[in-house]
């Protein structure tokens, strides 16, 4: 993911596929709604590291960091591609 806004998007879809509400998730995140809301549109133009990593855990993701550029395994590289077909 190369931008917050991108972030958002993923964590939207994650929390819909989960059938969480934004309301269920920022409560447990230790966020407010309308900061999640905001977040997963594109409205922000910050989203701290401390909220960031409470909502990732309350949706049971994680963060994962590699050089730019650099190839991932063949599974990572198909739900890449999938993912910008969308």
């Amino acid at each position: 993911m190369h931008s917050l806004h991108e972030l958002g998007r993923a964590v939207a879809k994650r929390r819909r596929d989960l059938g969480l509400t934004q309301v269920d998730v920022a409560r447990s995140a230790g966020v407010s709604s309308d900061t999640l809301s905001r977040f997963e549109v594109g409205r922000v133009t910050e989203f701290g590291a401390r909220k960031l990593l409470a909502v990732l855990s309350t949706l049971g993701m994680e963060m994962e960091f590699r050089e730019e550029g650099t190839a991932g395994s063949l599974d990572e590289l198909q739900l890449e591609h999938r993912a910008a077909r969308r």
